[in-house]
């Protein structure tokens, strides 16, 4: 799903009228590793299930209407989307606070990555 298919997705949702603010997140394969190496590629394997509890964590989160998130697996190249997150919520508050700990939590509990140096 692309990023405006789930803004959509959020803004056709029976809860929408208690929006005030939807936060995106979009991560590429970037074309350097943390250390400076030219990456040429990344080998993206989820964890579904822990992808899961992580969501249904902050959709518990007050203030938190949805949560959308889609994660592409496989070998991506360099300027390829690895994930998209979507988080909906009433203040900013509430929402900048879910966005950055499910962007975190998917990051270092969900995706195994393996980049490709060239």
């Amino acid at each position: 799903m692309e990023l405006q298919e789930m803004l959509d997705k959020i803004k056709a949702g029976s809860n929408y009228h208690k929006v005030g603010m939807i936060l995106c997140h979009n991560g590429v394969v970037r074309g350097f590793s943390r250390s400076g190496e030219t990456v040429s590629a990344v080998k993206v394997q989820a964890d579904h299930k822990k992808l899961n509890e992580l969501i249904e964590r902050a959709k518990s989160r007050s203030g938190i209407v949805e949560v959308l998130v889609e994660i592409n697996e496989g070998v991506l190249k360099v300027g390829e989307d690895i994930m998209r997150v979507c988080v909906a919520g009433d203040i900013r508050p509430n929402v900048f606070p879910a966005l950055e700990e499910l962007v975190n939590g998917i990051k270092s509990e969900v995706l195994k990555k393996e980049e490709e140096i060239s």
